[in-house]
Formats: C-alpha cells, structure tokens, sequence
C-alpha cells in the first residue's frame, strides 16, 4: 500500500464529515467525540434501544465498545449492528477486556457471532480471548502472552472472516491474506484512558469513506499514530495530561504532508 493512497483516505475523511456512531463506554464517551471532531468526522453517541437501528442506518459507521458494559447496552449493541448490516453500514467492534471476567468473554462472543463485523479492533489479549486462545488479561489491558501478534492476528481474521487490528507497541493489520504492520505511535498513549477507544472510532470515521477497508485501517492507525507522535514531541516533557490535550490538537491539526513524511509501515 502506497502513501498516496493513505493520504487520498484521509482527505476523503476531511472532505466528507462522516457521521459515526458510537455505543461506548462511560469513561471515553467525551474524550472519543472530541477526538472524532478534532479529525474531521462527526460523532454521535445513541444508546437508547428505541431509536439506535434508525440511527445506525443514518451513520457512515457503527462503532460498538464493550468496556462498560450494562445489559440494556448489549442488547442496543444488537440491534444497533443487525441494522447496519441490513443498510451496508461498516461495523467496527472493541471487544474491551474480553478475557477479564466471563460475562465479558462471552458478550464479546455472542456480537462476533450474531452480528457481520468488518472490523474486529483489539489488544492481543482481547483478540484471543474472542476466539478461544490463551493470552492473560490484567483488568482491560493485555497481559503478558507466549504468542505472535501477527500470527494471532491472521488465525482470528480467518477464523472470523473479518478484517482484524491488534494494536501494541506495533499495530498489526490483517484480512487473513494480506498483513500490514504500522510503526508509528508513542508510549505517551498508554497513559491516556480511552486511547484505544477513540482509535477503534477513528477507524470507523475512515471506514466510513473508504470502502476498502484495509486500506482504510492503514490510514487510520498511521494518521492517528502519526498525530500521537507530533503531539508527543510537543509535550514529553509535561505528561499525559498536556500529551492528551496537544493529543486533540494534533488529530485537527496533522497534514498530508505530515502522514507523508512520518508514516512507517511495512507490508508482510
């Protein structure tokens, strides 16, 4: 995959506004709409069951998040994903903490397997706790594992036919044939709740304009790893709060020129 093609993504994203639509957790819900604003994209977070299928048909992309999960929540989550599958809508899943407790496992489960997702976003623990390998988990963050990221990340997007991202300290993109690994990040975003959230929104804002989706995927973790390292040179030395802040900046402000000079990744 070329740069071009990466930077022609993003300027779609900036052209078009997409509308997305998050049903997400409580500690990220403000962070991710700002940082959706701060791209370009236009956030919208419904959760109420009566009126979510509506909304998701209106939406350039469904983005479901399990980190605080609620009954009520789950069953939005359904009903919200079945309808976007019916209107062609994208729909990216973050299977937060799955491993952490069994209710989480299997909640996590029953939406890979009731709903179509295009695109199964996750920490290595998460992704193979959704489909049944070992890896620990400590509360939402992953453990330490045996396995290969990569490997792993091909073998879930096989088994699940879908598009998979294992984000780390390398992010590994892969439909099962072709695997794209992205260098570009900062160590500062660990420490920020909520990163990983917003990053699996960020992926639906690029879904959501370009139809194909591993390219899409490319252009959202190099972009998005790209602003974390610009805001990072900005604030290392004052800590994840001004890093959060110069964070939001960076996401509004990163250029085509930017992604142009900085974007690392290898094709597998």
């Amino acid at each position: 995959m070329k740069v071009e093609q990466i930077i022609n993504t993003f300027e779609k994203l900036k052209q078009q506004n997409p509308l997305v639509h998050n049903i997400t957790n409580v500690v990220v819900t403000n962070f991710t709409a700002n940082g959706l604003l701060a791209l370009g994209a236009s956030p919208v977070m419904a959760y109420a069951k009566e009126e979510v299928a509506e909304m998701a048909k209106l939406a350039g992309a469904l983005v479901l998040n399990i980190g605080t999960l609620t009954h009520d929540e789950i069953e939005a989550m359904v009903i919200a994903g079945k309808s976007a599958n019916l209107h062609d809508v994208p729909v990216i899943f973050d299977p937060v903490g799955a491993g952490a407790t069994a209710y989480r496992t299997e909640t996590a489960r029953r939406i890979v397997k009731e709903l179509e997702i295009s695109i199964l976003r996750g920490n290595a623990a998460e992704i193979a706790n959704v489909i049944g390998e070992a890896w620990t988990i400590k509360g939402v963050d992953a453990g330490q594992g045996s396995g290969n990221t990569i490997d792993l990340a091909q073998i879930a997007a096989q088994k699940l036919n879908t598009l998979v991202i294992i984000t780390g300290k390398e992010d590994v993109i892969t439909d099962g044939q072709h695997t794209f690994v992205v260098y570009n990040g900062h160590p500062l975003l660990t420490k920020v709740t909520g990163a990983g959230c917003l990053l699996s929104s960020v992926v639906g804002a690029f879904a959501a304009v370009e139809k194909d989706l591993l390219q899409a995927a490319v252009a959202a973790l190099t972009t998005y790893g790209v602003a974390a390292e610009l805001a990072a040179e900005k604030t290392v030395q004052a800590g994840p709060g001004s890093f959060q802040i110069e964070f939001l900046n960076q996401l509004a402000n990163v250029s085509p020129e930017d992604v142009n000079q900085f974007a690392k990744i290898e094709k597998l």
